[in-house]
């Protein structure tokens, strides 16, 4: 797929991070990005910044993202490019003991439910809700192809780490379904990926001092440093020009493996 301004995009999780490196990557090639966030101030923003449209959106929820979709439409016309970056990131342990007294705690239900519903849940109500308007347009390529959805896993898809099995759980279900969607959307034209990040510096690492980003930094073999949201939109770019990409999880992570903690 070629990136120019005939093109119309929807990043979730536009407004930060990730998502909003590849909502500056996506504009700067011309293309009409929507940015469907739940960050208003920040995501209005960076929407005017790069000549966008900013669409307030719970991905929980049908009604928010089939009412975000109509907006996007309405202003660019129907996407050809989904990127599924929305996401949270929550860490507690199956069982743990609380500290003053040694009393055993479950993993709360709350917090596992909110993880699973926003990361894996979420990603797929945005992409069955972009998907069977894709699959009404004409091909813009000479296999026939109509469209890309990329979403978001993690390498904690595969190396979860001690207190993540939520977050595991939820990013292990978005890669998990890389390959059936991919298989169901074929006929249509659709190309369907997974980004695997490793370590990446984005705002959630705003919370850390220093000297911890220095040692998770170190911890990737090459290279050694936190990666730059411009190379995860970078990796974006590729696969929706590259046609044979699909129906995979590509991990961008400096050849880390996590260890348990």
């Amino acid at each position: 797929m070629k990136l120019d301004q005939s093109i119309a995009a929807v990043v979730t999780g536009g407004a930060s991070g990730l998502g909003e490196a590849t909502s500056r990557m996506l504009a700067a090639q011309g293309v009409k990005v929507a940015i469907l966030d739940m960050q208003k101030e920040r995501g209005e923003k960076v929407a005017a910044e790069i000549g966008g449209l900013f669409c307030e959106t719970d991905v929980t929820s049908e009604a928010s993202v089939a009412a975000a979709l109509a907006a996007a439409r309405a202003a660019h016309g129907v996407e050809r490019i989904t990127v599924n970056c929305a996401g949270i990131a929550t860490a507690r342990k199956t069982v743990s003991k609380k500290r003053d007294t040694g009393e055993l705690l479950m993993h709360d239900f709350a917090t596992f439910q909110r993880t699973i519903n926003i990361n894996l849940i979420g990603t797929f109500n945005v992409i069955s809700q972009s998907a069977v308007a894709m699959a009404g347009l004409e091909p813009i390529t000479e296999d026939g192809g109509r469209g890309v959805i990329v979403s978001t896993a993690s390498v904690a898809a595969e190396d979860g780490q001690i207190g993540q099995v939520a977050y595991a759980a939820s990013k292990g279900g978005v890669l998990a379904m890389t390959l059936p969607v991919a298989r169901d959307l074929a006929s249509f034209g659709i190309r369907v990926m997974t980004i695997m990040p490793g370590l990446f510096y984005t705002p959630m690492f705003d919370t850390l001092p220093p000297d911890a980003q220095k040692a998770l930094a170190i911890s990737v073999p090459f290279p050694s440093r936190l990666g730059k949201p411009a190379e995860y939109a970078a990796l974006v770019k590729a696969i929706c020009e590259n046609d044979m990409l699909n129906g995979s999880g590509i991990r961008l992570d400096g050849a880390i493996r996590l260890p348990p903690k």
